[in-house]
């Protein structure tokens, strides 16, 4: 806790926050000025005299992590950083969500420094928090030492939170918080704004919860009635989380702060007018005589800005944090270089040098497995070459396989890598999110695909924020069978192959499998997505030398002299693709089967390699059990698709794709149809469940 200013300092610091909020707001003519005026104070508190960062470095390992969950208030934010010292000088606030500024319109993670994370989807935010409080503490428990009564400490910081009801309404919150609980992520503390408004008007028409009962039935330590423009009560509740925070049943805090939402305003306060508006010239000017602000716009007077100054003792801070890692190096040289590691994100000499036996020996098994099944090989291989990872499933461990034989559960009093997240596959996506925005790990979770449309918006924040997150879909498509349309993806596939910077894999065998799972470890830049069947599937790469073919996204699995054709498939309907192309040699007729296991990869190909793989003058067929509107991108106009265009059946897997004309025999069909090896073709006719392409 660093020293309280005086309070008349402190209501100038506070209002600092408000009138470069206001000025930022009234410039862009947008923006919610509401949010960051009624929590000025909450921030002037924690930002002042609690919050342990550095702002001449923002990535300092060891520094306290701020979310703004309620992101629409971003220029709180951007205040902050900016009086703090971040590299956030006075022009970026007069910029406010102007194009190429690096003041958003919501906070962005990447493009703003000192800025944890990319929020405005309601309730991620504090997912996000959950996600970075369960980093820190697993690091904590593998890498802080004990050692005859010594401490060698270097993983101890908070994860502080900022929500609002918007967040509190989002079921994303109740998700993430009800585990968070559980798992006693005791350094996480939540200040909840409590104004009563959201853009509709007074919530309690519609937001009527009990929010102190619901957080203390989650395990939640809850501090209530706390007065949010009274800074000694804000100062004495985050005291007081802090301090419980440290004792052996230490829980997550959540501080419900009542505040008057766009306090300062005289005409439009407590009203939702100032939620997501610019106040107008005349109520600037009658804030600015209520605050005794006689400023121009965007100046802060030079008492108050170095009040706010945080660079030297963040900098003093982040020493101290430097002289006990070198206390810990001498002691504990290989941990500590290990853990410096796992900081910059780099993968282990281990896994660099083992992969290619690790694939050879994946190539030597002929057997066939699904690739679920795959998936859970490739981990049992990988994992000790990879200690960062930290994987889970949204209780469904038994079919994602995202279990490994050396895994240990993590739970609420013990350090593990794989955690049993419940059914919770939206909170388990934002959560992954927050751990890769943390440090020092790679996260993995596992459901059916079908579910991903309870964590889509998550998954997109992922490849928004270009994290390292994977994503193991099990499940893929109606070859699970019985369990029928509610569960059988259909147009997920597709779908998830739009997100930009998503690279989706649908692999085909063992080998394409563990590749796939290659390339999501070593990808730095953006998510990425398994897509694995239930049923069984023949190993179809027999060399180890094929990776390099696999790792572009697309390639020629099966080549004939003179091909007339090319059939594309992907997962489980490869192996369909490569029956189709024997049928057609028996009638004489030669094709080229490409196996597209990744489109995103494929796509980011030079134009002569894609053109080689499908060459532009060839006929092309497509196979894939999903929705078939987006290979028409590859197939022309003139070529064809077989897909599903409708809701699967319930029913075992090789009666559906008979049924839903997912076969050999219909993709040779096509095929003669394409080359007029068929008289339906000279009629206009198209034989049952193959789908014409059109633009």
């Amino acid at each position: 806790m660093f020293a309280a200013p005086t309070p008349d300092m402190a209501r100038q610091m506070a209002n600092a926050i408000r009138m470069l909020a206001i000025d930022a707001v009234e410039a862009a003519k947008s923006g919610h000025p509401g949010a960051p005026m009624g929590m000025a104070e909450i921030a002037e508190v924690l930002w002042n005299r609690h919050l342990r960062h550095n702002p001449a470095n923002p990535q300092w390992f060891d520094r306290d992590r701020f979310v703004l969950s309620n992101g629409h208030g971003s220029m709180l934010l951007y205040a902050l950083l900016h009086l703090t010292g971040y590299d956030l000088p006075i022009e970026e606030l007069k910029k406010f969500r102007q194009l190429h500024s690096r003041t958003p319109g919501h906070p962005e993670v990447g493009m703003t420094p000192g800025v944890e994370t990319t929020t405005g989807p309601l309730g991620q935010g504090v997912a996000n928090a959950a996600g970075m409080a369960l980093a820190e503490k697993l690091l904590a428990a593998e890498f802080n030492k004990e050692e005859n009564g010594q401490t060698f400490t270097i993983v101890d910081h908070f994860t502080y939170v900022f929500l609002g009801d918007g967040c509190m309404m989002e079921g994303i919150s109740h998700e993430a918080c009800s585990l968070a609980g559980t798992l006693r992520l005791s350094k996480l503390i939540a200040l909840y704004d409590d104004n009563g408004i959201s853009i509709d008007g007074h919530v309690e028409g519609w937001f009527a919860d009990d929010t102190p009962k619901r957080f203390e039935a989650y395990g939640w330590k809850v501090i209530q009635n706390v007065d949010g423009h009274n800074a000694a009560e804000i100062d004495a509740a985050i005291a007081a989380a802090k301090a419980q925070a440290r004792r052996a049943d230490g829980k997550p805090t959540l501080i419900c702060c009542k505040t008057v939402i766009g306090k300062g305003s005289p005409n439009k306060a407590g009203t939702h007018d100032i939620h997501g508006a610019a106040l107008g010239a005349a109520e600037v000017m009658a804030t600015r005589e209520v605050l005794n602000w006689h400023h121009e716009s965007f100046v802060v007077s030079e008492d108050v800005a170095a009040a706010w100054n945080a660079k030297e003792r963040g900098m003093a801070a982040e020493r101290a944090w430097h002289e006990r890692f070198e206390r810990y190096r001498s002691r504990f040289p290989q941990e500590a270089a290990e853990f410096e590691r796992r900081m910059r994100g780099e993968l282990g000499k281990a896994y660099i040098q083992g992969l290619s036996k690790t694939l050879a020996a994946i190539v030597a098994n002929p057997d066939s497995v699904a690739t679920r099944k795959a998936s859970q090989n490739a981990l049992d291989a990988l994992a000790p070459m990879v200690p960062e990872f930290f994987g889970g499933s949204a209780d469904l461990t038994g079919s994602n396989l995202t279990n490994f034989k050396t895994c240990k559960r993590a739970g609420r009093d013990q350090w593990g890598n794989h955690l049993s997240y419940g059914v919770r596959e939206f909170g388990m996506a934002g959560i992954m999110n927050g751990m890769a925005l943390h440090g020092g790990y790679i996260p993995y979770g596992g459901t059916f695909l079908t579910f991903s449309d309870y964590s889509r918006n998550a998954i997109r924040m992922a490849a928004l924020m270009k994290q390292r997150v994977i994503h193991v879909m099990t499940h893929d498509s109606i070859g699970l069978g019985e369990d029928g349309p509610t569960h059988q993806s259909v147009e997920h596939i597709p779908s998830l192959r739009l997100i930009p910077g998503l690279d989706v894999w649908r692999p085909a065998d063992g080998l394409e499998t563990a590749v796939a799972w290659a390339c999501a470890v070593e990808r730095r830049d953006g998510p990425s997505l398994l897509a694995l069947s239930r049923q069984n599937l023949p190993q179809l790469l027999k060399e180890a030398d094929s990776e390099d073919k696999v790792r572009k996204g697309g390639y020629i699995l099966s080549d004939m002299p003179s091909a007339q054709a090319v059939i594309i498939g992907t997962g489980s309907e490869t192996s369909i693709a490569l029956q189709a192309q024997a049928d057609l040699a028996e009638l004489g007729i030669a094709t080229r089967v490409v196996s597209m296991p990744c489109t995103n990869v494929f796509d980011r190909q030079s134009e002569a390699y894609q053109n080689m793989v499908l060459p532009l003058a060839l006929p092309t067929v497509a196979v894939e059990a999903a929705h078939p509107d987006f290979w028409r991108k590859y197939v022309g106009r003139t070529g064809r698709v077989i897909g599903i265009a409708s809701f699967g059946e319930s029913a075992p897997a090789p009666q559906l794709y008979a049924h839903f004309g997912i076969t050999a025999e219909r993709v040779a069909e096509a095929v003669r149809h394409l080359i007029g090896g068929c008289k339906k073709q000279s009629e206009g006719m198209l034989p049952e469940h193959v789908v014409p392409s059109m633009n």
